[in-house]
């Protein structure tokens, strides 16, 4: 994001800050206060990030110094973080405002320049921010590209590019060399990336170890960092299969229920987590996809209140006899199981306690033994389903089908 404290404040007030040259300060009082960023107009006027507030007042004395609200800024990270997660869930976030997201399986979206440009277009048409967005084979290359252009800049690198365009640079504009290495490097004759690409590899590793063969790839362009998405609390738990031939009777779907259900239970109990709304996926033999939901009168982690529920909706709202090509269940409107208020009726009261037991000990002896180690007669078959509790073969949650397509945004989804 380009100037982003600044950048918000201009959306938020646009009628006191639009196109001025402003800056956020730690303190507007012009002693101690300390430049944390500033607008390109002020930037244009020697404004710098770091500056004291009275030496950025001598520079640009029409200089118009804003406290910092962190709680706005949150608020447009995550507006923007949100539109990149519509392209990818692979997202590793830097800092407030910048974040590395990995495309390589976003094909659907079109190619890598069509979805960087489409991001960069509904971040500033549904937030009304600049960024600048670098389009790499590696993270290394990504965060160089980014900087290319600003503000409002989309930068391709490829690994060929590095020659023609990193290696007349100094060193210490090359992701993860500092000053204090920049001034290493200087000593030892290093001046430019180019230079640090075809350094010797003794001597680099005899001054700094085994960071300088990794600056020397780096300087190359060479980078084998992954992209390592946030692990945000799950929204929802649920799992899909795709049949192995279009089902009709309701036999054979009950059981897919049952083991889609058993699973979904399962995954909850593991997180200590409750649901409150079961939603079943329908697709046909058409790629026709609907989605129908219920709230639950208590919340639960039970397979058998999930299956009981998937069977309802799917009684309640699916032609008996017609075909169907893939099932999905999904636990909804999750919340941790000691923070809710479960409400049990007279006749549940004593039943439930002995029911959380039972579950506790058939998951400790899957946990120790297999999936398989303790299953009910209902969930025995040669079906899919059952495939959903070996864990190296079974496909991903509801978010994808095992055809890898999405169906979470369909239009022809329907909610109760």
């Amino acid at each position: 994001m380009n100037a982003f404290y600044c950048s918000v404040h201009e959306v938020a007030e646009p009628e006191l800050y639009r196109g001025k040259a402003i800056a956020v300060s730690g303190s507007v009082e012009q002693r101690k206060g300390i430049i944390v960023t500033s607008s390109y107009p002020a930037r244009a006027r020697g404004v710098r990030t770091g500056m004291l507030v009275r030496e950025a007042v001598k520079l640009c004395p029409e200089l118009i110094l804003i406290k910092p609200d962190f709680d706005m800024y949150r608020q447009y990270s995550r507006g923007f973080r949100r539109i990149v997660y519509d392209y990818s869930p692979m997202v590793e976030t830097m800092s407030i405002d910048e974040c590395f997201v990995d495309i390589t399986g976003s094909k659907q979206f079109g190619t890598p320049l069509e979805i960087a440009s489409e991001i960069q277009m509904r971040i500033r048409e549904e937030l009304g921010l600049p960024c600048s967005v670098g389009v790499a084979p590696n993270k290394l290359l990504a965060k160089m590209a980014s900087d290319m252009k600003k503000p409002n800049g989309l930068f391709v690198l490829r690994l060929r590019d590095v020659p023609s365009v990193l290696w007349d640079r100094p060193c210490g504009e090359l992701y993860g060399i500092g000053k204090k290495t920049a001034d290493k490097l200087l000593k030892l004759q290093i001046r430019t990336i180019g230079q640090l690409a075809g350094a010797d590899h003794d001597l680099l590793q005899k001054t700094f170890g085994i960071s300088g063969p990794a600056m020397k790839q780096a300087a190359n362009g060479i980078s084998h960092s992954e992209v390592n998405p946030e692990r945000e609390p799950n929204k929802s738990v649920g799992h899909t299969t795709t049949l192995p031939y279009n089902y009709t009777e309701r036999r054979e779907i009950a059981r897919v229920f049952l083991n889609l259900s058993d699973q979904v239970g399962r995954r909850l109990r593991h997180q200590k987590l409750v649901a409150s709304t079961v939603q079943i996926t329908i697709r046909d033999p058409d790629m026709k996809t609907i989605t129908r939901s219920i709230t639950l009168p208590v919340p639960t982690d039970q397979h058998d209140d999930i299956h009981r529920a998937s069977c309802e909706l799917f009684d309640r709202h699916w032609t008996p006899g017609k075909p169907i090509r893939l099932l999905g269940v999904t636990a909804q409107n999750l919340e941790p199981k000691e923070e809710a208020a479960i409400q049990l009726d007279l006749f549940s009261y004593e039943a439930q306690p002995k029911k959380n037991r039972l579950s506790e000990i058939m998951d400790t002896l899957r946990d120790k033994f297999g999936e398989d180690a303790v299953v009910t007669a209902g969930m025995i078959g040669d079906d899919p389903s059952a495939l959903l509790r070996n864990r190296k073969r079974r496909g991903t949650s509801l978010e994808r089908d095992p055809d890898g397509e999405s169906f979470r945004n369909e239009s022809d989804n329907q909610k109760q």
